[in-house]
């Protein structure tokens, strides 16, 4: 492999304005996990950034600038540039390509899956979290305490995948729903992978995940059916699991649930997902790819196999919109007014259990808002066909620089007389 410094090229990294003591700077992090390094670089330097696409040179970096600006950079400047960043593993190159192996190893030889961001997103104590969680159904906009059992059956649930801080009563919304309902005891839990899954449509994983209040262990009778009947390598990209937050925290309050109200054993089967914004951009509905539909086959037909009481339950958010996410635009009020109307538009058909309808109206919208829960959401829809779904809240963390919007969706039935 080509050395960093031959042709750099800048890794799949979130790039965030921020000011630092007055100072306007771009704060580089790996949501990936694959570094903890947050770096921070002056924000005259983005363009430089920019260019280290793996196809320039430094020279042809040199050129470039000097032509679009008018200075020159010194070679110097720019090899210590990419020094710094291969060091903190911001650039391809055999130090990532060392570390990913070394972690991919770790990973695969674990024998669950830890709570990855237990002490950074949430609190790893059980007892503090049980607390945090707690008060988000009494913050504003949330539904209250959970109440008495109700006799329905939850066949499936939106819930967003924000971090706990920002989408507390979007969660609560969720998974009070959850907690009323008839007790599932088999969750089929699709997630987004957003580091994309080299290729594949969906990712597995038979590691129990970790969390404060105890592990939630995977439903292997399921996903063994599942990997029987699907064409995917399901397991070709088991590594993306490892720092996801999606799935993990939907495991982090399926478990709260049960150690709150002390219901029975739960089980999930884990898959991540990544199909949809790769058939937006042909243009070509995921209907008419083969490989999805047929593991999506075989996940309703381990289902319609094997008893158990199922709950279908996807970690999606909505909207990304702002400079943080590449928009050269604020998002103010009338913004997201504009995306406000415009998710509503693509939640009418997931309320209304029409998988087609929903792809159709990303489609419309060309993804310009980034909407990072498309492939769970599809999956749901798909592997509940018709079923009528009720929002239950819809939100939007109103940042500036970056606005995040989220929702809560119920798939409800009536269930049999406790």
């Amino acid at each position: 492999m080509p050395e960093p410094t031959d042709n750099p090229r800048l890794r799949q990294v979130e790039a965030i304005p921020a000011k630092v003591e007055d100072r306007e700077v771009i704060c580089l992090r790996d949501p990936s996990g694959l570094t903890d390094s947050v770096l921070t670089v002056p924000r005259a330097l983005a363009p430089i950034l920019a260019l280290f696409d793996g196809l320039r040179s430094l020279v042809d970096v040199q050129r470039e600038i000097m032509r679009e600006c008018g200075e020159l950079v010194l070679r110097s400047q720019l090899e210590s540039m990419v020094e710094v960043l291969d060091q903190h593993l911001f650039l391809e190159g055999p130090r990532v390509e060392a570390e990913r192996a070394r972690q991919r190893a770790a990973f695969l030889a674990a024998p669950t899956r830890p709570a990855f961001l237990a002490g950074r997103s949430y609190e790893a104590d059980q007892e503090s979290l049980a607390e945090t969680l707690a008060t988000y159904f009494e913050r504003p906009g949330a539904p209250g305490p959970i109440g008495p059992p109700r006799d329905i059956v939850m066949r499936g649930l939106v819930a967003p995948h924000i971090d706990f801080t920002r989408g507390g009563a979007g969660y609560a919304w969720a998974y009070r729903a959850l907690a009323e309902a008839r007790d599932a005891d088999c969750f089929i839990v699709l997630g987004t992978s957003h580091q994309g899954l080299d290729g594949h449509h969906f990712a597995a994983t038979r590691k129990a995940f970790e969390t404060p209040f105890g592990p939630l262990e995977v439903d292997h009778e399921i996903l063994e059916a599942i990997v029987r009947r699907s064409p995917e390598d399901l397991f070709a990209a088991e590594l993306a699991h490892r720092g996801e937050h999606s799935i993990e925290f939907q495991a982090v309050w399926l478990e709260y649930l049960r150690h709150r109200t002390g219901g029975g054993a739960r089980r999930i089967v884990p898959l991540l997902t990544s199909f949809v914004h790769e058939c937006l951009a042909r243009g070509e509905s995921p209907a008419a790819e083969a490989d999805v539909g047929a593991v999506l086959d075989a996940v309703s037909d381990a289902m319609a196999t094997i008893p158990r009481r199922y709950c279908i339950v996807a970690g999606s958010d909505l909207a990304h919109v702002g400079p943080r996410f590449g928009d050269g635009w604020r998002a103010g009020r009338t913004q997201l007014a504009r995306v406000q109307s415009e998710d509503r538009a693509l939640l009418a058909p997931v309320s209304a259990g029409d998988a087609e309808g929903f792809f159709q109206e990303a489609l419309r919208q060309g993804d310009r808002n980034r909407i990072c829960g498309l492939s769970p959401i599809y999956s749901l829809l798909r592997l509940l066909p018709r079923a009528e779904g009720t929002l239950l809240h819809y939100e939007q963390w109103p940042d500036p620089d970056g606005a995040v919007t989220f929702a809560s969706v119920a798939f409800e039935q009536m269930g049999p007389p406790r």
